[in-house]
């Protein structure tokens, strides 16, 4: 099977996310948990976010830790969006840290930098914090890949 165009990039006109952009992943696993918000801040870096809703918790009524894991192995191709260079790519490694719970309701947001690029592999590191609260720290290896003819 072919490989297939990479996601549409959508931009919210309205709402708590207005003017803020994520990816149109229709009917994939990032779309049962997501949307999954992206922009670049005033300094240029980029900054990923989303509202935590009940679909986000574990029966102990904090965030699921599955939840935050995919939010970082997201939140890597998202800072990593400029290196990506228009290409599609694979999580090859991905370290974390829990450090602290998320609840219904809080804004959650991803931070960090890409510490190194290379033509096929580029290196992230970054945090997930809500308001002043340190969450989880991650760290990651995305493998970019071509198209297959």
């Amino acid at each position: 099977m072919a490989d297939e165009a990479p996601p549409r990039i959508v931009t919210v006109t309205e709402g708590e996310f207005a003017g803020w952009r994520y990816f149109d992943t229709h009917e994939t696993f990032d779309s049962l948990i997501g949307p999954f918000f992206f922009r670049k801040d005033e300094d240029g870096k980029a900054r990923c976010a989303f509202r935590a809703e009940q679909k986000h918790m574990n029966s102990g009524h904090r965030m699921h830790g599955g939840c935050l894991m995919t939010f970082a192995d997201i939140a890597l191709f998202m800072l990593a969006y400029e290196q990506m260079e228009g290409q599609r790519g694979v999580t090859v490694q991905l370290d974390s840290t829990f450090l602290d719970a998320a609840y219904v309701g809080d804004l959650i947001e991803a931070t960090g930098e890409v510490t190194r690029a290379g033509r096929s592999l580029i290196f992230v590191r970054g945090q997930i914090t809500t308001g002043e609260r340190l969450l989880f720290t991650f760290s990651g290896v995305i493998r970019k890949f071509r198209p297959k003819d």
